[in-house]
Parts: C-alpha cells; sequence; structure tokens
C-alpha cells in the first residue's frame, strides 16, 4: 500500500469521529502550550540575564579590584579568593594593559555624591568610566541622548532610568518611597548642582541651622559653616525605561572619569581626598587609587586564564562568565521544574491519545480483517494507526503553539513587557527552535501513545475480525 493511500485513510478516520478526535487533539493543544509557556519563562528570565551582562562590559569583561581605597567609595564586590596587595593606580592600568590577551584595561571611579535641582536633592552613586567604557556598557538610551564630551566646561551626566527614587523633596525630606510620585525632574534640560564633599554639605546644613537640603543659613547663629563649591552639572543622557524598568544602570549615573577626577582633586587641593589611602598620620598618597578596573579579553575563551593572571599579581578579579555559568545552573532547575508542571497536562494528552486509538480499533475489527484478508502487510497496518496517533500530535502541536503564543503576549502586555517585576525585557521569550522543537515533540508523543494500539491491531487474526466485527 502506498503511502498516500495510508495518509488518505489515517485523516479519513479522524474526519469520521470528529468529536472524539476533537477531544482528543485538545488534551494535546493544552499539553504543548503548557510546556512552551512554562519553558518560555525560563527562556525570558535568562534573555534579560543575557542583557544585563551585555551592558555591563559583555562575557570578555573581568573586573578587577585593588586595596581598599577607603570608605567613601562604593563597595565592589567580587567572589574571588584572597586579598589584594595593590591599589588600581594609573601605573596598574598600564600594566594590567600590557598583560597578553588584554584588549584593553580601563579605570572605574566610583562614589557617592548629593545632586541639587529645583525643588530637589539626590544622593546618588556616580560612576566615572572612560568615554569609550561609556560606549562598550550598551546602554539603551532616550531620544536625544549623547555620551558625554571629553574636554566639556561642565561635567556632563547619563541618569539611570531608576535615579528618581534617589531623589527628594526640599524641606519635608519626602521622595518617591514615601509619595509613589516621581519628583518632576527634566534631567536634560534643568539646571543642576553636583556637591562632591558631602562632609562640609552636612556640616553647613545642620550648624548653619538649615534643613535637609536647603543651604539658606538662619539668623541668630553664633557660628556659621562655609558650605562646599557647587559644580553646575548638565544631563546628557537618559537611561531608556521607566521607574519600573530594572537593569544594569538602573541606579547609576555616568561621567566622564577624567573630568571626575580633575575636580575632586581641585575640590580637596591640599587634603585627603575622601576614598584615598592616606598614610598614618592622615596625609594623602602622591598616586590617585581607582576604585576598580574594568579589563575587556581579546577572546572569550582566554577571559578564564587571565583572570588567573591577574589574581597572581595582586589583584581581586570577578568575570561576567563567572556570573554567568551561575545563573544558568539556576535557570536549569527553573526550567526543569517549569518544564515538568506542562509535561504532565502532555502525559495526560498521551494517555487520552491511546484511549483514542484502542476505541478505534475495536469499532475497526472488521475493516482491520479485510485489509489482511486482501493482502495488506502488517507494517502497513501499524504505520496507519501510528500515523493516525502522529497526526493528532501534529494538529495538537500546531494549534498549542499558536496558543501559547497568544498566551505569551498576553504575559508581557500584562506585565508591562517585564517593567511590572523589575524584569529588563519580556518576561515570556518563546524562540523558534523552542516552536518547532515542542513540534516534534508532540508528534513523538502521539506516535508512542499510538504505538501499542497499532501493535494490537497487526496481531488481530483476520478470519476472528471478520467473524466478530
Amino acid at each position: 500500500m502506498r503511502w498516500i493511500d495510508l495518509l488518505r485513510m489515517s485523516s479519513g478516520n479522524l474526519r469520521r469521529r470528529k468529536l472524539r478526535t476533537f477531544l482528543t487533539v485538545l488534551g494535546v493543544v493544552v499539553g504543548t502550550a503548557s510546556i512552551v509557556v512554562m519553558i518560555s519563562l525560563g527562556l525570558g528570565m535568562q534573555q534579560s540575564l543575557y542583557r544585563e551582562i551585555e551592558q555591563s562590559g559583555g562575557m570578555t569583561a573581568i573586573t578587577v579590584t585593588g586595596k581598599d581605597a577607603g570608605n567613601q567609595m562604593i563597595y565592589m564586590g567580587d567572589d574571588s579568593e584572597g586579598e589584594a596587595t595593590k591599589y588600581i593606580t594609573d601605573e596598574a592600568i598600564q600594566e594590567l594593559s600590557e598583560v597578553g590577551h588584554v584588549k584593553s584595561a580601563t579605570p572605574t571611579l566610583t562614589m557617592s555624591s548629593i545632586i541639587l535641582t529645583g525643588e530637589y536633592y539626590g544622593y546618588i552613586q556616580l560612576v566615572g568610566l572612560t568615554p569609550e567604557e561609556i560606549e562598550r556598557q550598551n546602554m539603551n538610551l532616550v531620544e536625544g541622548s549623547k555620551f558625554p564630551e571629553e574636554g566639556a566646561a561642565n561635567l556632563e551626566l547619563i541618569f539611570g532610568n531608576g535615579v528618581g527614587t534617589m531623589f527628594y523633596e526640599k524641606g519635608t525630606d519626602r521622595g518617591y518611597w514615601d509619595t509613589q510620585q516621581i519628583p518632576d525632574i527634566d534631567y536634560m534640560n534643568d539646571q543642576m548642582f553636583l556637591i562632591l564633599d558631602q562632609a562640609a554639605y552636612f556640616d553647613s546644613l545642620y550648624n548653619n541651622g538649615a534643613g535637609m537640603g536647603q543651604g539658606n543659613g538662619q539668623e541668630g547663629q553664633t557660628q556659621q559653616v562655609k558650605p562646599p563649591k557647587k559644580y553646575v552639572v548638565h544631563g546628557s543622557g537618559l537611561v531608556a525605561g521607566d521607574i519600573n524598568s530594572y537593569n544594569a544602570n538602573y541606579y547609576n549615573v555616568y561621567c566622564d572619569i577624567n573630568a571626575l577626577k580633575r575636580m575632586l582633586q581641585k575640590e580637596y587641593a591640599g587634603r585627603a581626598i575622601p576614598g584615598q589611602p592616606t598614610t598614618k598620620t592622615g596625609k594623602p598618597f602622591r598616586f590617585f587609587a581607582y576604585s576598580s578596573a574594568m579589563v575587556q579579553a581579546d577572546d572569550i575563551d582566554n577571559v578564564e586564564s587571565l583572570a588567573a593572571e591577574i589574581q597572581t599579581m595582586g589583584y581581586k578579579v570577578s568575570t561576567n562568565a563567572e556570573y554567568l555559568k551561575s545563573m544558568q545552573k539556576q535557570f536549569a532547575m527553573v526550567q526543569a521544574v517549569l518544564g515538568g508542571i506542562g509535561a504532565v497536562s502532555l502525559f495526560v494528552a498521551a494517555i487520552g491519545i491511546a484511549n483514542t486509538m484502542m476505541m478505534s480499533i475495536y469499532e475497526r475489527t472488521k475493516e482491520i480483517g479485510v485489509i489482511k484478508v486482501l493482502g495488506c502487510s502488517l507494517k502497513n497496518i501499524k504505520m496507519m494507526f501510528l500515523m493516525e496517533a502522529g497526526f493528532i500530535g501534529f494538529i495538537g502541536g500546531a494549534v498549542g503553539n499558536i496558543l501559547s503564543l497568544l498566551m505569551s503576549f498576553a504575559i508581557n502586555f500584562a506585565t508591562g513587557n517585564g517593567s511590572a517585576i523589575g524584569m529588563d525585557g519580556n518576561i515570556s521569550y518563546i524562540p523558534l527552535w523552542l516552536v518547532g522543537a515542542s513540534m516534534l515533540f508532540a508528534v513523538f508523543v502521539g506516535m508512542a501513545a499510538g504505538y501499542f494500539p497499532a501493535l494490537r491491531a497487526m496481531r488481530l487474526s483476520p478470519l476472528a475480525a471478520i467473524r466478530n466485527g
């Protein structure tokens, strides 16, 4: 019997029992959609992780930290063992750039600062990077943004989309977490002032009798403290996304590290810069210590060996590759659990397919006997029933994938493309390979469920089948 004949007979048998076929296919639809949607949730989290890593220098990035430079610098955590014996200085950056397989080595200066604008004041995490490293961060900026220009008259800043949560209203000291209202700040156009000397700023506030965020002294004070210098700064860019769209740049404010370094040295001329190492007598060293260094390897295959070599030089290291491996293990467990939950639905559907095929054999006993008497081979009979079961799996898989795509769209829409739960991007992600794999799996489940009924059909005695049919 030709393949086309088997195909015609299989499809015809399914059409004759429309209701039963529909209910069986429905089980496969639910099972396929469950598996695809469940796995898509894990893939969505994984894609969000990949985007976060790309915004942190990519897979070839190595974060190098040295000896603790003081308490004003934001702590740059890492998971490497041992203690660093060297500071991250300009000489250290040069030393790192000359190591084999190093594509680039740039310093990072991270510190806390205060910004004043209009009726608000904010505590920000200021991150100084070289212009090249800022561009390498792959920030998704709003239209009209630009990267800080080297040598600009005033310090230019790129604000993370979550910086608004770090501003407070002058006089009331109420911020976003108190009012759930985003401060009315135009980061690109409003006039802003940067305070580097926080200690002097707070001294001037409290000793001059002013409220938090206000710089005006009150009459009647016997001792006046000179407030620190306010540096005019401009917003050159803003990370895209609302207050609920978390990403790697969410809380940070980026600027040109060389301009920031010059401002610090000017502000603290003759004094020790907070966060910089000092001698036992409190005097500053001649060198300037950075918070960390960002090293880019020339190839992802050299990241591990390069990190080990840098560690032997007296520094502490952490890599995005290590972080990715750790997170991938966790995501694999999550996907296995979610996929297992969906697989239960498909297993139930497989039982339904097996039941449908067994009922079909009982109803078509005479037809099977006639086919055998006419000389149809056992292989053809087996193939006919397997094709029927495979058809059920194929149709159920196709419709299930369409349903899963609709469900994925609905989930992403309901969660604001992940922003409602703090994800950077869609919470549900369905790649083409998942669609194809789920289709093949549905067909496989269908044919596997129809295998034993097909064997039963093969073993029927032709004469007994005709007589009892």
